[in-house]
């Protein structure tokens, strides 16, 4: 089982006082890839969900490790064809592409995924959009060896939904005790939802319950801060002593803690998939 006091410490979201010698390393064995560039989308409305709140978003993140011996072309051809599933209507925004650094005791990946929607109506669209299927079945499943995904909702979302080519992300996926009970993960998700407030360097910071276990690996919370570039995501690195008094409110709830960065790569223009 994870040390979670340990790992806490080092490995916990918005403390990320570990230096990079220390700090285990997904590396692809790709470089960084380019994705379609597109105009930032106005928030849609679908009209099957016309009662949900106006200021939620969906976050959906899945991801994967890559089979080490995959030839590289196949792992760009994962990434392209990911990235250009931006076309389907039901998606405000999406990024995919290989991780920066993989911060955790047991679990490593090597790419990440994404994407954000209106309504839990539109994700369902957009995973049972035979593009997507096509894109899963030709090009993903062929070369990875794990997987993990998990879903959210971002309630009171304020900002854009896409997250501008050039921004680091920090993704924080938490797996609670046994026994921790409704007030534990409420408090989990008091603390994490309030980093924002006392590291200004975030841009945009969202988190809320997991409510796709099916791969989630038993973790149950997940949040996604959003920077300006890698550059701010790493200062953050040095403000080690504020970042420990946040990870003590809730160190005695946690049973596993997931910490990834990932850079959202700068947009081109390419052909579509």
């Amino acid at each position: 089982m994870l040390n979670v006091t340990a790992a806490a410490r080092t490995h916990f979201p918005f403390v990320p006082h570990l230096r990079h010698s220390a700090a285990l390393r997904c590396k692809p064995s790709i470089s960084h890839c380019r994705f379609p560039l597109r105009s930032s989308p106005s928030i849609r409305m679908s009209s099957s969900d016309s009662h949900s709140n106006s200021n939620q978003i969906i976050e959906h993140i899945v991801l994967f490790k890559v089979k080490p011996e995959t030839d590289p072309s196949a792992v760009n051809a994962m990434i392209t064809n990911l990235n250009g599933l931006s076309s389907l209507d039901p998606v405000l925004h999406i990024s995919a592409g290989p991780v920066s650094r993989c911060r955790s005791n047991s679990l490593t990946f090597t790419h990440m995924l994404h994407s954000r929607y209106r309504t839990k109506t539109d994700l369902t669209a957009y995973s049972d959009h035979p593009t997507h299927v096509s894109v899963v079945s030709n090009y993903i499943k062929p070369i990875i060896e794990d997987i993990m995904a998990v879903d959210w909702v971002a309630e009171d979302f304020s900002g854009p939904a896409d997250v501008p080519p050039g921004s680091a992300l920090r993704l924080t996926i938490l797996k609670l005790k046994e026994g921790a009970g409704e007030s534990g993960k409420s408090e989990v998700l008091r603390v994490v939802s309030g980093i924002r407030e006392k590291f200004p360097s975030i841009k945009q910071l969202t988190a809320g319950e997991n409510f796709s276990p099916g791969r989630a690996k038993g973790f149950s919370i997940g949040s996604i801060a959003v920077f300006k570039g890698m550059k701010e995501l790493e200062e953050l690195d040095s403000e080690s002593e504020l970042a420990n008094e946040q990870k003590d409110k809730v160190r005695e709830f946690l049973d596993g803690v997931l910490v990834l960065d990932y850079a959202v790569a700068a947009a081109v223009q390419t052909a579509s998939v």
